[in-house]
């Protein structure tokens, strides 16, 4: 059974996957994973109220400044799969999000990996998070 959308902190996405995300050997490339990563981080911010259209309005980015990804399992195209995400880490000027990818409907695990993101203003110059949005971060 799979659980509530933040239960424990995570927050669960599900996809399926497209057949352009598979490569020669029909299995889905290493790199859709990290896109995956990316969708189930935008869905939980977005969840939490902090959708990334208000951090640019705010003059804000969370650019990636590091991945990470162990690959367990592979998937092909038209399985069911889930995006679990939580945030891990909020640091001074960084965030640290947390992803387990799974096959449905077995929950057979096919990546884990993390992604590290500065704050940044639109400049590009690195900034301290504010306190009312790292308070709301880490309490999601």
């Amino acid at each position: 059974m799979i659980e509530p959308a933040h239960m424990e902190g995570w927050h669960n996405q599900r996809l399926r996957v497209r057949y352009e995300e598979t490569d020669t050997m029909r299995v889905v490339y290493y790199a859709k994973y990290l896109v995956w990563m990316e969708v189930g981080r935008v869905s939980l911010l977005r969840d939490i109220g902090l959708a990334y259209g208000d951090w640019e309005k705010r003059g804000l980015a969370i650019p990636v400044v590091q991945a990470h990804a162990d690959y367990r399992a592979s998937a092909r195209f038209d399985d069911e799969i889930l995006v679990r995400t939580r945030i891990a880490r909020v640091g001074n000027k960084s965030i640290r999000f947390e992803n387990e990818i799974y096959k449905l409907p077995a929950m057979q695990l096919l990546c884990t990996g993390h992604t590290v993101h500065a704050l940044t203003r639109s400049d590009g110059k690195s900034v301290s998070f504010p306190g009312t949005l790292k308070r709301k971060l880490t309490s999601s």
